[in-house]
């Protein structure tokens, strides 16, 4: 089985929520033959195809991820992939050599989020510390669907590795648009990111010899800016690497993170911060740019995100109104440059 290539059916009520999601989401335009909908999603690195017949194909390195946070809670309403189920379903990490040996774990959240910052944590297991983070509940976070559950597993996380032996990089929106006005890339933030977690890990463990992070990209771009950077760790990147206990581990720090830094900005600007990209996420936006005007979007937002159109058209603004750091739009990855699928 390709695990980069799902294929679903939709209902008529199926697929009206997706085509809303892909009008209104950070989605780019495709033309695809026989498609009644068809779009590249350049912060999950796939394709998204919707055939005339109802036949869904959801393709590239971030597919599985896609229907996990996407496609699953908002359109097709179920869980459909293992090993995620119910609340708490999912296995424990397995402890094997690897997991018992000594290395850190490095992974990030809020990427697909309008709203709210980019987080990436690290987080460090050996033979001593992996049994006990399994025990307090590291699991994916994305197999945790209770913000609550998930922010009391990440504090017995953090108990149990102290100050030293975990690093939390949050990028706040301003500073991330910024990032990307300069970077013009998701994946180039995240290697950025990743790279300066580990360094902050190393700076309390510095005789960890390895770390393992989620593949993005190609691959090699976190390496690539430690080693420019002047650190000699090997690095590991691969897909599903949550199923590694510090992943694991770092997966809900991260979260944990991005959830204080949507509390941070309700207390700071009010209303609601929702999680995701869906339509209810713009109707909140909307209501921020009403109450604080078009600027407020650098400061809470993702602004090359295509949400930020909906958002300034809805409320009579528009991007030349903002800085340049609001003014650039996503760019599909290299990655997508194929030709159009074949009909099914």
């Amino acid at each position: 089985m390709n695990t980069n290539v799902f294929t679903f059916p939709l209902d008529a009520a199926q697929r009206a929520r997706l085509r809303t999601i892909l009008a209104e989401g950070n989605y780019l335009p495709r033309e695809v033959p026989y498609a009644d909908a068809a779009a590249e999603a350049p912060s999950w690195k796939c394709s998204v195809v919707l055939y005339s017949s109802g036949k869904l194909v959801v393709q590239g390195k971030g597919a599985r991820d896609f229907v996990e946070n996407v496609l699953e809670p908002n359109v097709l309403g179920r869980v459909v992939l293992p090993p995620h189920g119910a609340e708490g379903a999912a296995a424990a990490p397995v402890l094997g050599e690897e997991a018992l040996s000594p290395h850190a774990g490095v992974d990030e959240s809020g990427k697909g989020d309008f709203l709210g910052p980019l987080v990436v944590a690290a987080a460090y297991a050996d033979a001593d510390l992996a049994p006990r983070l399994v025990e307090a509940g590291a699991r994916d976070s994305k197999a945790v669907t209770s913000d609550r559950r998930a922010l009391e597993i990440a504090a017995r996380i953090r108990a149990i590795l102290g100050p030293s032996r975990h690093r939390v990089v949050r990028i706040g929106p301003a500073a991330y648009n910024r990032l990307y006005a300069k970077m013009r890339s998701v994946n180039r933030i995240l290697d950025w990111a990743h790279a300066r977690a580990i360094e902050g890990l190393l700076a309390g463990v510095p005789d960890c010899p390895m770390a393992i992070s989620d593949q993005f990209g190609d691959g090699e771009g976190v390496g690539r800016v430690l080693r420019r950077d002047g650190f000699a760790i090997e690095l590991r990147s691969r897909p599903r690497a949550e199923a590694d206990v510090a992943v694991a581990a770092a997966s809900l720090l991260a979260r944990e993170a991005f959830l204080g830094g949507m509390a941070d900005l309700r207390a700071r600007f009010g209303g609601d911060f929702p999680k995701g990209a869906a339509p209810h996420v713009r109707t909140a936006a909307e209501a921020l740019v009403r109450a604080h005007g078009p600027a407020v979007m650098l400061e809470t937002a993702k602004c090359h995100f295509r949400t930020l159109d909906q958002v300034l058209a809805a409320t009579g603004h528009s991007r030349d109104e903002l800085p340049p750091e609001g003014r650039v739009l996503s760019v599909p990855p290299s990655a997508f440059r194929r030709k159009p699928a074949a009909a099914p």
